[in-house]
Formats: C-alpha cells, sequence, structure tokens
C-alpha cells in the first residue's frame, strides 16, 4: 500500500435498496458504480458532479458513515470495514457537511470547538490551546465568546470548521460546505479550506458542484451516474467545455467567456480560469500596454 495515500478506494461501489412500505424490496440503485481513486497526503482534491452523481454519497464513504456494497475504501491505509479503527478514522478524516446548524451544538462558540477534543479525552489546557489555535485558523477567534445563532451562515460554517480542526485531523472532507450559503460566505469558507491545505498541510477534499471552487484544486474528479467521468487538473478539466456542458455544470463565467472567442477566432487557450488570464490573453492579441 502506498504510504503517501491518505485516501484510497478500489473499485468501490455502493448500492441503495429500495423498500415500498411493507419492507419489500422494490428496486437498487447504484448510486457509486466501481470507482478507484486516490489522494494523496497534502493534495487539495475537488470532486465535481451535479446532484445525484454519487459525490456525496462517495464522500461519507471516507468517514465510515457509509461502508461499500463491493470493493474497499482505505483511510490512511485503514480499511474502513475495521471496526475497531473506526474512531481512529473518524479522527483521521475529519468532516463538514452542508448545514452548520446540524453541526453546532453549543451554546458558545468557544464551547463547541471544544466539543471534539473534549470527547476524545484531551487534557484541559491542550483543549483551549486547540480552541485558539482552530478559530485563529479560520478567522473567527474574535467570535470566541459569542453564540452560535448570532453569526451568519458562512460564519457559522467556519465554526464548523475549527471544531472539525481542534480534533487534529489529517485530512479535512467538506460535503458541499457551502451549498445552503450566500456567495460571500461560499467565498468565506473555500478561502479557509485553502488556507488549511497552504498553511497546516492538511489534505482536503472538496465535493461540490460549484465550478469556481474547483480552480484552485490540485486535482479535479468529476462524477456522472456513480461513475468518474474526467480526471486532471482544473486547467484540464476546464479545457474541455463543451463536456462539462453536456454533464449539466455549469462553467465558471470567465472560462466560457474565453470558450466563445476562441470559437469565433481568436486565439485563445484553452482552460482560462481567471479574469486576470483572460485579460493577459487579450493584452497579446491587442498589443494594450
Amino acid at each position: 500500500m502506498n504510504t503517501d495515500n491518505m485516501l484510497k478506494t478500489e473499485n468501490l461501489t455502493f448500492e441503495y435498496i429500495r423498500r415500498d412500505e411493507e419492507g419489500n424490496v422494490e428496486g437498487i440503485t447504484t448510486a457509486i458504480d466501481g470507482v478507484s481513486l486516490d489522494v494523496q497526503k497534502g493534495q487539495f482534491i475537488a470532486i465535481l458532479g451535479h446532484n445525484g452523481s454519487g459525490k456525496s454519497t462517495l464522500a461519507k464513504h471516507f468517514n465510515a458513515l457509509l461502508y461499500p456494497t463491493e470493493g474497499t475504501v482505505y483511510v490512511d491505509g485503514i480499511d474502513t470495514t475495521d471496526d475497531k479503527r473506526l474512531w481512529d478514522i473518524r479522527q483521521e478524516a475529519g468532516m463538514v457537511f452542508q448545514n452548520p446548524d446540524n453541526q453546532i451544538i453549543g451554546q458558545v462558540v468557544e464551547e463547541d470547538v471544544g466539543f471534539g477534543p473534549e470527547n476524545m479525552g484531551v487534557p484541559t489546557k491542550e483543549i483551549w490551546e486547540r480552541v485558539e489555535e482552530s478559530l485563529k485558523a479560520v478567522g473567527m477567534y474574535e467570535f470566541r465568546k459569542k453564540s452560535p445563532n448570532h453569526l451568519s451562515g458562512g460564519q457559522k460554517q467556519r465554526v464548523s470548521i475549527a471544531g472539525v480542526i481542534a480534533m487534529h485531523p489529517k485530512c479535512i472532507i467538506f460535503d458541499e460546505p457551502t451549498a445552503m450559503l450566500d456567495p460571500n460566505g461560499r467565498k468565506e469558507v473555500i478561502r479557509a479550506a485553502r488556507a488549511l491545505n497552504d498553511v497546516e498541510k492538511i489534505t482536503i477534499l472538496l465535493i461540490t458542484h460549484y465550478m469556481e471552487e474547483v480552480v484552485y484544486a490540485d486535482k479535479v474528479f468529476v462524477m456522472d451516474k456513480g461513475k468518474v467521468v474526467m480526471q486532471g487538473t482544473p486547467r484540464e478539466i476546464f479545457s474541455q467545455v463543451d463536456k462539462l456542458v453536456e454533464l449539466r455544470l455549469g462553467v465558471p463565467q470567465v472560462t466560457l467567456l474565453a470558450h466563445e472567442l476562441r470559437k469565433s477566432g481568436l486565439n485563445i487557450p484553452e482552460g482560462i480560469l481567471t479574469r486576470q488570464e483572460l485579460t493577459n490573453e487579450l493584452k497579446k492579441i491587442y498589443g494594450a500596454k
């Protein structure tokens, strides 16, 4: 087993069994269909897909919330079906969900963030050190005495992230963490995730359907109907605009604009990711100073 792997799936298949009111099996839905992928330690990986593509079902396997119907899932070399290691798995791979209200339980921000380490039996003095470092890492330290009820959606989600960081995970799985947030809240949360990857070297797995959020990833996997249908760097993925549209995934506006300009005959490369890149390409063409 490659010791550089943080997360790994081998031919992972997961089936939901649908039952009627009497409990009889009505049918089987294959939510994940033979997925093999690996995430190296320290990487920032994004998994893209529209609703129903299987991406959130996949995320829940990395925290042992779900177990494979077939195939194997490893978290830092541990098989997730090893019940004796469940606590190790959940400590190593923290999970941030869509709705922060479902994760926040404390009446005061700092109590909430200390809840995980306290359950782990971390000594009190160290808990407060972890709470401080975690809240500082997501830019929420000044709110430590506040009630979470008075925070915005983006701030609550950052408190949820701090609660996960306080458990000192090696990896954090973000399962559509911005789906319920406004654009500013979304930016705050993605900025926090990137900083954790850059500064703390925590492996990040971001599950999303927002294209703009995957621009900074090291690698992107695109899922559709339970399979990985595309993989590569953001630039490689965004160079295939027509295919992404076919998969019902919106493309960042600047990427789409560059794609249309290219089709109209301008010499612009595929896979433009930012406004600055497009501006630079247009300057080259028109010789602007």
